[in-house]
């Protein structure tokens, strides 16, 4: 069929059957021939190796493939973080007063709120949420828990911004328990900032039992601030790699979610990078790539952190070429932004709200 040159019917038979039976390895391995071959995603095709193996690790075929391209991959991935590191290097050549990388820092403010708060449902729009934080408004038709959800997450912000990002040191396990009282303090006064005492469900996983969260936490605060981990982890993998940990020990009641995505943007800024925002747009994707790891591959979810830092560097590079620009189109200023990434050398009120999110020079 597939030499018949009908490729998108192949694909959508292999996916429907892939669905009948998803842990079928030789059906993963030849999926993932498909993919390198006719779909040239070395990457895709390499991860559903991997899941044959895991499944069958004696797989010969998978075991040759998974040898094979594994390299392949390892090196792209290389590539990806030298990108993101040149587009990086080029924000940081821009000074902190500039115009237009104080109005995107004050946009992104308004945006993070409103997407990591609607990634765990809230009904907010991006407009709504920017009023009521500004004004102080209540929103007409919104709850009062989707309220305290707003608050509760700039209250979190602030005290990164201000506590958290300028200080030396390492992260302790007060810090995170700190930023967990700040995110769900307006909801649950009670349950904010301490451990969960019984075991919960998040859809077909199950955490950890709660007399494991206490030792889970502490090695993951020691892993947290290791020489090895900050030697062997590029920021962003382990960025990546905290956020996923402590999703999974799934530490508190509620607010799991919105504390990870915080911890994950604390060590961003310490390592010099933007904040960065998951899209609720991408919601859908980001679950699935957290149970791709909790099957065993968190690769798919530390690349499409990634990809959200790598578009939230785009955002501050092309704010800080518009405002020196403004009468210029925008292909001319995209065409800008990319010379400047690939010339560099080798290639309001009360004490818990705060005016947005910083960026830290290292």
């Amino acid at each position: 069929m597939t030499k018949q040159g009908r490729l998108e019917r192949a694909l959508k038979i292999y996916l429907h059957a892939l669905a009948l039976d998803p842990h079928h390895s030789d059906l993963l391995n030849s999926y993932g021939e498909f993919l390198e071959l006719y779909k040239d995603d070395v990457v895709t095709a390499e991860h559903h190796y991997c899941k044959a193996l895991a499944f069958n690790p004696s797989h010969d075929r998978a075991l040759q493939n998974h040898k094979r391209t594994l390299p392949l991959v390892e090196e792209l991935d290389r590539m990806r973080f030298t990108q993101v590191d040149a587009k990086l290097k080029s924000l940081l050549r821009v000074p902190d007063n500039h115009p237009g990388l104080r109005r995107v820092t004050s946009e992104q403010y308004f945006r993070h709120i409103y997407h990591t708060t609607a990634m765990e449902g809230n009904t907010f729009t991006l407009s709504q949420t920017r009023s009521f934080v500004e004004n102080r408004i209540v929103i007409s038709g919104k709850s009062i828990i989707e309220h305290n959800e707003i608050l509760g997450m700039e209250a979190a912000l602030h005290y990164l911004n201000t506590s958290l990002v300028k200080r030396l040191g390492t992260i302790k396990m007060d810090d995170i328990l700190q930023i967990h009282k700040r995110v769900l303090g307006f909801v649950d006064p009670i349950g904010s900032g301490v451990f969960r005492t019984t075991q919960v469900f998040v859809g077909n996983f199950m955490p950890p039992p709660p007399q494991e969260i206490t030792n889970l936490m502490n090695d993951f605060i020691e892993w947290l601030n290791s020489e090895e981990t900050f030697e062997a982890l590029h920021p962003i993998e382990m960025a990546a790699l905290a956020h996923y940990k402590l999703v999974y020990i799934h530490p508190f009641y509620d607010g799991n979610g919105r504390t990870s995505r915080l911890l994950m943007n604390l060590i961003l800024m310490m390592a010099g990078y933007p904040p960065i925002i998951l899209p609720v747009e991408q919601k859908q994707n980001y679950y699935q790539y957290l149970e791709t790891a909790n099957n065993g591959d968190v690769r798919p979810f530390i690349r499409f952190i990634s990809s959200c830092a790598e578009r939230t560097l785009d955002e501050y590079l092309l704010a800080s070429v518009t405002s020196v620009a403004s009468n210029r189109s925008r292909p001319e200023l995209l065409a800008q932004q990319k010379q400047a990434t690939t010339t560099l050398d080798g290639g309001n009120g009360g004490d818990d709200y705060g005016d947005g999110l910083t960026i830290v020079v290292s």
